[in-house]
């Protein structure tokens, strides 16, 4: 995108040239409101959802951190957290071993039906989530996972992988296979290649993939409810119980928390992306 004008530019041009920002403008407007709005109500000294008097007009004394306070005493807000963060790694990392081999054999030249593969290895994307929960629920009290920590472990490995095999399967676009055949003819054999020449290549790609999968096993609440029981309710779980069920304003302190840490997230997987770039050639240093 063109950062400014050239002088010659017609008047349809500057016209198109200051309307496109606008409209771009418009369109974060629409996307960021509903989430930075979060962030100071969850500040709210009170017990409400709105912007009181006090808040509106500035006043200190409206502003507290009751809020993050009965989020970090609260045994139900614990327990949701405690049972999130032993649940989201293990999913994490079945979901990157299991996608990056995934992404690494439909890269090979030889194997058949690979788009028809592809499309089923992603289709936990596109397929309604509610669909999917209610088959994992089938699926599961079958053959006993139901209700289990393993059960939504499995649930939430099998939505992360697309996540990873799109992003290393991006990596290895640019990936030059005369790399693997110099190891091999130098002795080395496919474990030894796959570590010490592809690995450091495609990392960026894996990890950035790791981390969609980790968010998306971290926020996910749909699947957790059909899959899950009482004692693996997680922190989305606990939200939507404290949004239905008890109105608790604690949801907008740990709603915030949540956002400041996806933000964290989505910048190293930014930083990652241009790492890639570099080391691939496809931008400069």
């Amino acid at each position: 995108m063109e950062t400014k004008l050239p002088p010659y530019a017609t008047t349809g041009e500057r016209l198109w040239f200051y309307g496109f920002r606008v409209i771009c403008g418009l369109i974060f407007f629409f996307l960021m409101a509903p989430i930075l709005v979060v962030i100071p109500l969850s500040f709210n000294a009170e017990n409400f959802f709105t912007f009181t008097p006090g808040m509106l007009a500035l006043d200190p004394e409206a502003y507290s951190l009751r809020h993050y306070r009965d989020f970090l005493t609260n045994p139900d807000w614990q327990q949701a957290l405690r049972n999130s963060l032993t649940i989201a790694p293990v999913a994490t990392l079945l979901s990157v071993s299991l996608g990056t081999l995934a992404a690494i054999g439909l890269s090979q030249s030889h194997v058949p039906f690979k788009g028809a593969i592809m499309a089923i290895l992603i289709s936990p994307m596109i397929v309604p989530l509610i669909i999917s929960a209610a088959g994992m629920y089938f699926f599961y009290s079958r053959v006993g996972l139901q209700g289990t920590y393993w059960g939504v472990v499995l649930a939430h490995a099998a939505l992360g992988i697309p996540f990873v095999i799109i992003t290393v399967t991006a990596t290895l676009v640019g990936f030059d296979r005369s790399l693997t055949r110099a190891a091999a003819s130098l002795g080395a054999n496919p474990v030894t290649t796959f570590f010490r020449v592809q690995m450091p290549l495609i990392l960026p790609g894996v990890i950035s993939g790791g981390l969609f999968a980790f968010i998306t096993s971290f926020d996910e609440v749909v699947v957790v409810i059909f899959v899950g029981s009482a004692q693996q309710q997680t922190l989305p779980w606990q939200m939507f119980t404290g949004l239905r069920e008890q109105i608790s304003p604690t949801i907008l302190a740990v709603a915030t928390i949540l956002v400041v840490v996806s933000i964290g997230l989505l910048s190293v997987v930014e930083m990652l992306r241009r790492r890639s770039e570099r080391l691939r050639g496809m931008s400069p240093g």
